[in-house]
């Protein structure tokens, strides 16, 4: 049953804390964080927590200010696959329905990379180990099952080992070492890819007879084009971090300090609070990023950018605009080395601009940075190594272009994979 006051609350926030891996610890400090705010008339903490080890309960919390963690606990599921959509849509449905409020706030709380949904899972090479990925690409040791095992460089994990393909909404792995996607879970090995993702906010959506206000990514490299617009019919606002992101993710403290000290926010507004109050939380060589994007307004940006690659691509056999388009590539903001196929769109744009003569690419240009004022609602980063961030990055490869990268709704509506192919094609020796 509902209570009066629960139909009241300005806000309901969801953390579906995908804990079945190496962040396990990092939950636990999470959790403790929501508790400092807490579930009160004008808004509900809630969470549901995977923890690592084949025999860990998944828990559901209501959290609350002053009390032990376990007697927030309100539901126990036993072990569940977070990276199965059904379990994080049950999740959602079961805080709408028992929690309701003008405002929800979902925040997917795990490793992330983006969009590509290639797998990460490589059985043999890890031997059982903690699959060796922190939020800060470095080993972390787990509890339960994984306890005591010895992690491995990823480096040295990855070195020596093909890349295969991961099928979309496929439940089993195949073998690679590949971060990507969202919500990984290592007793399932499994994970959330894109196309899954957005399937089961289309089935919440129709539930809720309306979008979720944000979708928080407290996760690695998802604030990215190709993943926003992906999201762009499922939810009013999101928000996540271009870089990957330290393991001490959100600071659920400070956010929620911020709101219940305003429960009358807006979706714009708490979604530029959340990014000040990451960036806040981080000192200043921490090497952070963080943004909000308004979804609703993305599809300007997404024709902005085709636009922008239809133009690149018809310059691509003048010799002048390639070298210059070369030299952007080179000299671009990347995230993540070695995964630096992500780079900031708006920082590509400028040195594009300032590199090429061309008219029409000059017009192009500013027509994706005139798309991305609107759309990009706040951003910001601290750290010199990623000083030059805007707010959205784009995938461009170096050398090949990944066959995932067609399933996605932006490159089905729009020439950018084009692009990439004509320039790819002209990079081998």
């Amino acid at each position: 049953m509902t209570s009066k006051a629960a139909t009241a609350r300005n806000w309901t926030i969801m953390v579906y804390l995908a804990g079945d891996n190496n962040l396990d610890s990092a939950g636990v400090v999470d959790l403790n964080e929501m508790k400092t705010v807490g579930t009160s008339d004008k808004i509900a903490v809630l969470a549901q927590f995977d923890r690592a080890g084949n025999k860990e309960a998944t828990t559901r919390y209501c959290l609350k200010k002053g009390t032990p963690l376990a007697g927030d606990a309100v539901q126990t599921l036993g072990e569940t696959n977070t990276g199965d959509p059904k379990v994080l849509g049950d999740f959602v449905t079961w805080g709408v329905t028992n929690y309701p409020a003008n405002h929800y706030l979902l925040v997917l709380w795990n490793h992330g990379a983006g969009w590509d949904d290639a797998n990460l899972y490589q059985g043999d090479v890890f031997s059982g180990a903690t699959p060796p990925v922190s939020r800060k690409n470095q080993p972390v040791t787990t509890r339960g099952a994984d306890a005591g095992a010895k992690p491995i460089a990823f480096a040295q994990a990855r070195a020596g080992v093909s890349r295969t393909k991961r099928a979309l909404f496929r439940t089993t792995v195949e073998t690679a070492v590949k971060q990507r996607g969202i919500a990984f879970d290592d007793q399932a090995q499994d994970f959330l890819d894109n196309v899954e993702l957005k399937k089961v906010m289309t089935t919440i959506k129709k539930k809720l007879k309306r979008k979720i206000d944000i979708l928080g990514m407290d996760a690695c490299l998802m604030s990215m084009l190709e993943v926003y617009y992906q999201m762009r019919d499922i939810a009013e606002f999101s928000v996540g971090s271009e870089e990957s992101e330290p393991g001490e993710g959100w600071p659920y403290d400070r956010i929620l300090k911020a709101l219940a000290a305003k429960p009358a926010m807006t979706p714009a507004e708490l979604s530029k609070t959340i990014v000040s109050q990451y960036l806040a939380s981080y000192k200043a060589t921490d090497s952070v990023t963080q943004s909000a994007v308004n979804l609703s307004v993305l599809k300007p940006l997404a024709t902005a950018v085709s636009g922008l690659a239809t133009v690149l691509k018809s310059v691509l056999t003048d010799t002048a605009s390639r070298t210059a388009l070369i030299n952007a590539r080179a000299q671009v903001q990347e995230y993540s080395r070695p995964y630096d196929d992500y780079c900031d769109l708006l920082d590509l744009c400028d040195l594009i601009d300032k590199g090429i003569t061309n008219p029409a690419v000059k017009a192009a240009c500013n027509a994706v940075r005139q798309a991305a004022a609107t759309a990009i609602v706040a951003s910001g980063y601290k750290g010199t190594a990623v000083d030059n961030s805007r707010g959205i990055s784009i995938y461009f490869p170096k050398r090949s272009l990944s066959p995932l990268y067609k399933t996605l709704d932006f490159t089905k509506q729009s020439s950018w994979d084009e692009f990439l192919v004509a320039y790819l094609a002209g990079m081998g020796r």
